[in-house]
């Protein structure tokens, strides 16, 4: 007699049922566990950088906006030339900070000094705001920027360490609009209060940095390059799952230590570093010329506070948008053809405003100044990211600005003796202009090179 189930029994026999098991639909927790998703967000550590960077940028730029409060006011009164003294010697301080900070950075790790710097800069503002005497006042300055000029190499270093593979540019463009829109806060800040309450709440303002600090150290991980030249492999393998990042693979555990600063002049990068050196300086000298002195000239030139504070308002938001745009584009064509073409813009743009054209038209120059200076930095910073490996990138990074501060403590005293001389908007322009033309013959000279000897993948990407 057949068995009506037999056959049902032998198949059960025969059956593999771990197999069968692993066939059925997964769950989701299942489905999540099996593809290693990450179980953090990379959104909070970009956001986090933008916050610092916005800090940054309003504590940095806030000077320039404020000088017409400043210069034969009270209770300072100084005169231009003092202006420009303090202008250039808080820029000082951003270059020991930059060289300090940048190279401590790849010693002690990102996340510690991205928050003592923040805490830093942040306390001197506010500081600055309660200073009783020209001369305390100059003392925070130089102390507030000794940490703004700590922290733009660490946020970037980060950013870029987390940042996909693929969208580098991307993601490191859209944190680096963050001190453009620092600028853009300061400007319209210095434009609601300067005129009818001084220049006191301008600074108390610039304190608000430190809202960010508890933020940044209990949510801010730590870079998983640092951690494996130091042999914390556990801890980088932990934190790049969390983020779904791909193991690090241009620092190993056992990598020999190296001085980071070394490291800029190994396998036949020396040329390349000073060039970007040259290139990062004749960038800030304009930058930090043209953003200190932009509202004094406009109002030499017969524009009101407010008018002239709008200028640089201007100029900030062209480097926002620029900096968006010029992103964009770095993604397919690289940050090198960027630079290029930021230099050219910002010379050209100087050059039509020394022809004293209509207020309207003069706006739209400064925005496209606003592009070619800020904009340009900010793709000669993701050019360096990308061309240093993580072991060395805030020490690569830190070395350019810090090189690069020469020209930024040039710059207001460069523009402070041509407001002595008395040549107003269409000399000033001009003689802006010259450094970024001579920028965009150093970066064409770069990139010449580059293509004669190609740099190394860096982080699966190639600098262009």
């Amino acid at each position: 007699m057949k068995r009506p189930f037999a056959g049902l029994l032998q198949q059960a026999k025969l059956m593999d049922v771990p197999q069968a098991y692993s066939q059925r639909p997964l769950t989701r927790l299942e489905s999540m566990m099996n593809s290693n998703a990450p179980s953090k967000s990379l959104a909070g550590i970009f956001v986090l950088c933008w916050l610092g960077l916005l800090a940054d940028g309003y504590d940095l730029y806030v000077y320039g906006a404020t000088l017409p409060a400043l210069i034969g006011r009270p209770p300072f009164n100084v005169t231009p030339a003092a202006a420009g003294a303090v202008g250039s010697l808080a820029l000082v301080g951003m270059l020991l900070g930059s060289l300090i900070v940048g190279t401590l950075t790849d010693r002690l790790g990102r996340r510690r000094i991205f928050v003592s710097a923040l805490a830093l800069f942040s306390l001197a503002m506010l500081a600055c705001a309660m200073a009783p005497s020209w001369e305390l006042f100059a003392a925070f300055r130089f102390i507030a920027c000794f940490g703004v000029g700590g922290l733009l190499p660490t946020a970037v270093a980060l950013t870029n360490e987390f940042a996909p593979p693929g969208k580098k540019s991307l993601v490191l463009g859209a944190v680096l609009t963050g001190p453009a829109t620092g600028t853009v806060a300061a400007s319209l800040t210095s434009l609601a209060v300067l005129e009818s309450s001084g220049f006191r709440p301008v600074y108390a303002i610039g304190a608000a940095g430190l809202l960010i600090v508890p933020f940044a150290w209990f949510l801010l991980p730590e870079s998983p390059s640092f951690l494996r030249t130091r042999s914390r492999t556990a801890e980088a393998d932990s934190i790049e799952a969390a983020y779904g990042l791909p193991r690090t693979t241009d620092v190993p555990a056992t990598a020999v230590r190296v001085s980071p600063t070394r490291a800029l002049f190994a396998n036949g990068t020396g040329k390349t570093t000073v060039l970007l050196w040259g290139i990062t300086l004749l960038s800030l000298l304009t930058i930090f010329g043209v953003s200190t002195w932009l509202p004094q000239i406009m109002r030499t030139a017969g524009f009101g506070v407010g008018s002239s504070v709008a200028f640089l308002l201007a100029y900030s938001v062209g480097a926002v948008v620029g900096t968006v745009l010029a992103s964009v584009a770095s993604q397919k064509f690289g940050p090198g053809p960027l630079v290029v073409v930021g230099f050219a813009s910002a010379a050209a743009a100087l050059l039509l405003m020394s022809a004293n054209p209509p207020a309207a038209l003069m706006t739209v120059l400064a925005a496209v100044a606003g592009f070619g200076g800020l904009g340009t930095q900010n793709m000669i910073n993701d050019y360096i990211a990308q061309f240093y490996p993580a072991a060395t990138r805030a020490t690569g990074l830190g070395w350019a600005l810090a090189v690069g501060r020469i020209g930024a403590i040039a710059g207001p005293t460069y523009g402070a003796l041509l407001v002595g001389f008395g040549g107003g908007v269409p000399v000033a322009a001009i003689a802006f202009a010259a450094p970024a033309l001579l920028g965009a013959v150093l970066m064409l000279a770069l990139r010449t090179r580059a293509v004669r000897q190609p740099a190394a993948p860096r982080d699966a990407e190639l600098v262009r």
